[in-house]
């Protein structure tokens, strides 16, 4: 005896149930390659007011010059020891919102060395 069972529109009812996974996953690596996007302009910002700084350009020049490669509301400390000039830089990132409001926003920090160039 043979059991005649339909299985049309299985294939779309497990479409339609893998989809949000999907759509999830999707969402959550366009957010990992934004963080990863903004930690590498951080590392950026803090080398150009190193460099800035080494070259001899005055601290507020140094700082505005990493600003402009930092993401916004990023902040950028400078210091000077030793005939080497340091510059930390850090910035956040928010969290994709929408469903994932959840999601914190991700700090991220960056230091750079830079010898200090001898003035003439």
């Amino acid at each position: 005896m043979r059991s005649s069972r339909d299985d049309s529109g299985a294939a779309t009812a497990e479409l339609a149930m893998a989809l949000p996974l999907l759509l999830a996953v999707t969402v959550g690596l366009v957010w990992l390659l934004s963080v990863a996007a903004a930690q590498l302009r951080v590392v950026d910002a803090a080398r150009e007011s190193a460099r800035a700084a080494a070259r001899g350009d005055g601290t507020q020049e140094a700082v505005a010059r990493g600003l402009e490669v930092a993401p916004p509301g990023s902040s950028i400390t400078l210091t000077t020891a030793g005939g080497r000039v340091t510059a930390a830089a850090a910035g956040s990132v928010s969290g994709p919102g929408g469903l994932f409001g959840f999601l914190p926003a991700v700090t991220l920090h960056a230091e750079a060395v830079a010898a200090a160039e001898p003035v003439s």
